[in-house]
């Protein structure tokens, strides 16, 4: 069998282009664009988008996170999910506790029940502004698709990257809180990873005729 060959046509044959997701270079490079800008409000912005990431939190899932939700001492987040999804508490990367506790500080987020991210008029950042901010910093960080210039793509990016982390489905399904792992399932055809440790298990142990 040749390997490379089968998965790049496994690739062209599944790739569905209605779901979108930023590769890794991409969001290196979304992130730099976020904390380079000199925005008055780029820690926010990029504290919302690394935990937006990390958790694959939706627009209307991010907005309305509380600071009771954070677990300081264990760097976990509880993700309150919408849509008929799984609540669950997800372990935050040390990049992302550093930075969201940069944030609670300067902002003087102190109220259990407080909003963490809120808009200048101190209501919940809206949607429509999460969207904004995603194309401005796409067009900063150079990501030509404009398909991918939707917060939601962030949650497709988590999924996929999910995938490609030698996650099993069950450990995908429970890390975005889908109830059925049918929801989940879509994102593997994204990676070829997967399939490229069942094919080199098929060479060496093959009983097929």
């Amino acid at each position: 069998l040749d390997i490379m060959n089968i998965l790049s046509k496994f690739k062209e044959d599944v790739m569905d282009t209605t779901i979108k997701y930023f590769t890794q270079d991409e969001l290196s490079r979304l992130f730099n664009a976020i904390k380079n800008s000199g925005d008055r409000h780029a820690l926010r912005n990029l504290c919302i988008f690394r935990v937006a990431y990390r958790c694959g939190l939706r627009a209307s899932e991010i907005r309305l996170l509380k600071l009771e939700y954070y677990n300081k001492s264990k760097g976990e987040l509880y993700c309150n999910r919408l849509k008929s999804s799984w609540n669950n508490t997800i372990a935050l990367d040390k990049q992302t506790v550093k930075i969201l506790n940069q944030y609670i500080k300067e902002y003087g987020v102190k109220e259990e029940s407080e909003v963490l991210f809120k808009s200048q008029e101190q209501n919940p950042i809206s949607r429509k502004m999460l969207d904004y901010l995603m194309k401005r910093y796409c067009q900063m960080a150079k990501i030509k698709d404009e398909n991918k210039w939707h917060f939601h793509c962030l949650k497709h990016s988590t999924a996929v990257h999910l995938a490609e982390s030698d996650l099993d489905i069950k450990e995908v399904q429970f890390w975005l809180g889908h109830k059925s792992v049918n929801s989940t399932l879509c994102y593997f055809q994204f990676t070829t990873k997967q399939q490229k440790i069942m094919l080199e298990k098929l060479e060496k142990h093959s009983m097929l005729v």
